[in-house]
């Protein structure tokens, strides 16, 4: 299947973002005033030194034919382009919803999902960051979204969904401290009651 979370959205407030992460008021992100996040768009993302900004989707290595918007968490360790993100450049990506397109085999139709959580308005997606450089030498950051396996619900739409840490797990994931290895086991689907809307 192609790429999973090719789209999300933060439909939120930006009061709403900065108490769900406890974070102070900043001037260090605006909130894009859109319906849905595209790849290669600047949007939030909370970085380890706890500020939000507003970062480039798709990693963009010089081998890439186009952006790399997402990372399969199984795999993370094993390619030489997501390694060291993952290792020293973890962040957390804030949604609201996400959406996914079911394929059928008959009629290769697509069916638009709309997907968020039960309970959880605003969820954190595992992200890493990559930064790059210019020719006049400025750089910027960029971002790539985690993947793992499905959980039930998604089984039914698709073979892959992003990894949706537990509030509890937030600060582990962005303390660089963390030894991966035990980070890991706890990179995988969530558990958490989805709904689902077709569009």
């Amino acid at each position: 299947m192609e790429n999973v979370c090719g789209q999300y959205s933060y439909l939120a407030s930006q009061q709403e973002l900065l108490a769900r992460y406890q974070l102070e008021e900043t001037d260090s992100f605006e909130l894009e005033e859109a319906d849905v996040f595209y790849p290669q768009g600047k949007h939030p993302v909370l970085l380890p030194n706890q500020k939000i900004y507003n970062i480039q989707w798709g990693l963009v290595p010089s081998f890439a034919k186009r952006p790399l918007i997402n990372a399969r968490v199984e795999t993370v360790l094993d390619k030489k382009t997501f390694r060291e993100p993952f290792l020293k450049k973890r962040c957390i990506v804030p949604a609201t919803r996400f959406y996914e397109w079911q394929t059928n085999n008959e009629t290769h139709a697509k069916i638009r999902y709309e997907i968020s959580l039960e309970n959880l308005p605003i969820f954190s997606m595992a992200g890493i960051c990559e930064r790059y450089f210019n020719e006049d030498g400025s750089s910027y950051l960029t971002y790539a979204i985690l993947t793992t396996e499905p959980n039930e619900q998604m089984r039914a739409i698709h073979d892959r969904m992003p990894v949706i840490l537990e509030p509890d797990f937030e600060q582990r994931y962005l303390d660089l401290a963390e030894d991966v290895e035990d980070l890991l086991p706890h990179l995988t689907a969530t558990q958490r009651p989805l709904r689902l809307h077709m569009h």
